[in-house]
């Protein structure tokens, strides 16, 4: 494994981050059983990248994402998320850093993968943020810089996680779910139809990618719910 050096820091809003600013609740488990699920699935087949997408805006994609990374980093796995929501990035806003440099930037040939990656006062977890927010996101998600990112870090890091679109309305999704190891569903409880949900299944399995699961968000003030294939 090569030794990289990322000298920014990005730290984290803790009070933004359940399984951070509540660690022992009932919600901060569900993330960590989450996790353990995963694992379990990936016993016959490797769970280097996970894609986490959701049906629509709102539904809480992100904060599952960003959750579940701490949870491996958390278990000691070497984490890398990518923020590669395009069109609405959110990761970012959850840490005290900088924007100006990231996934846009590489795909952009701005700059090297070493250069896009940040460091966090989280350990063993690294982030690529959006980087500026592009017109073309699905070009620049559907051109072979994105296969050259993935193939260059995926030896460094004990798995990747990739923060998506929702996956209604927007191709990036189902492209980067399409290279994916295993696609999460963010689903929000009582909002979205059966025949939505059957909606964007559908689409999933379109480019053949591996559904592993749906969480089920909101269902209560506690915690969630997670639906597994």
């Amino acid at each position: 494994m090569k030794s990289l050096s990322h000298p920014t820091l990005l730290s984290a809003g803790k009070s933004k981050i359940t399984i951070l600013s509540k660690p022992t609740s009932i919600r901060s488990e569900s993330y960590r059983t989450l996790r353990i699920n995963i694992e379990f699935l990936a016993v016959d087949r490797e769970m280097k990248t996970i894609v986490v997408t959701s049906s629509m805006r709102g539904e809480g994609k992100t904060a599952t994402t960003l959750n579940l990374a701490i949870a491996y980093a958390q278990a000691g796995k070497k984490v890398l998320l990518i923020d590669a929501d395009l069109r609405k990035p959110g990761v970012h806003l959850m840490f005290e850093g900088d924007n100006s440099c990231g996934l846009t930037n590489f795909l952009a040939n701005q700059s090297t993968v070493s250069e896009a990656i940040q460091n966090t006062d989280i350990p063993n977890l690294f982030i690529i943020t959006s980087g500026p927010i592009p017109p073309n996101p699905s070009e620049l998600l559907n051109s072979q810089r994105i296969d050259t990112l993935l193939d260059e870090i995926k030896s460094d890091y004990d798995v990747v996680i990739i923060d998506t679109p929702p996956i209604l309305g927007f191709i990036e999704a189902k492209m980067l779910a399409a290279k994916s190891s295993g696609v999460l569903l963010v689903l929000e409880h009582g909002m979205v139809k059966r025949t939505v949900a059957k909606r964007v299944k559908d689409e999933l399995s379109s480019v053949k990618a591996n559904l592993l699961g749906i969480v089920m968000n909101k269902m209560n003030k506690k915690g969630m719910a997670i639906y597994h294939r």
